[in-house]
């Protein structure tokens, strides 16, 4: 499992956008994370699902909520990663209302929860593989604190957990 001090991997996720610019077309665009994570810092958090009830009533709203005091600490992008598909994605970021607030990217294959250890087993659901729900603050490309929540549960993952951290 991916650790404090560790660089996140490899990937490239996928991300609806909505409206072109800054050289985004519409539609799914690739994003490389080292690319994107470069000199920057990151409020990443992961989810089982888009649409699922405590990422949809909590999680999600936690972090838009929270966007203006993220940013005041420091933090220069919020993301949201879920194992569902990029179309998914931009239909609950528009839901949540997160343009401009929040980043939902898709880990449409599981590659970015595989990569980091964080993925979690619900073929037993009817839901698949998946990423386990956890939060982590990135900077410059490696992870500087790591929240993983226990199953079914959601304690430390939220954005004020993260937002004390970014502070600290």
């Amino acid at each position: 499992m991916i650790q404090v001090g560790d660089t996140l991997p490899a990937i490239t996720l996928m991300e609806y956008s909505e409206v072109e610019g800054n050289g985004c077309s519409l539609g799914p665009n690739p994003v490389d994370v080292q690319k994107a994570a470069a000199g920057k810092t990151i409020a990443l958090f992961a989810v089982p699902g888009a649409f699922t009830p405590t990422c949809s009533a909590k999680h999600v709203p936690g972090y838009v909520e929270q966007a203006g005091a993220l940013k005041a600490a420091g933090v220069d992008e919020i993301w949201c990663l879920s194992v569902n598909d990029a179309f998914v994605m931009g239909a609950w970021a528009r839901d949540q209302k997160t343009d401009g607030k929040v980043r939902m990217l898709a880990d449409g294959d599981a590659a970015f929860a595989k990569a980091t250890g964080l993925t979690l087993d619900l073929n037993g659901k009817g839901l698949g593989l998946r990423s386990n729900r956890y939060s982590m603050l990135v900077k410059d490309g490696k992870v500087v604190a790591l929240n993983v929540e226990a199953p079914g549960k959601f304690e430390v993952s939220d954005a004020a957990t993260l937002l004390g951290q970014a502070k600290g």
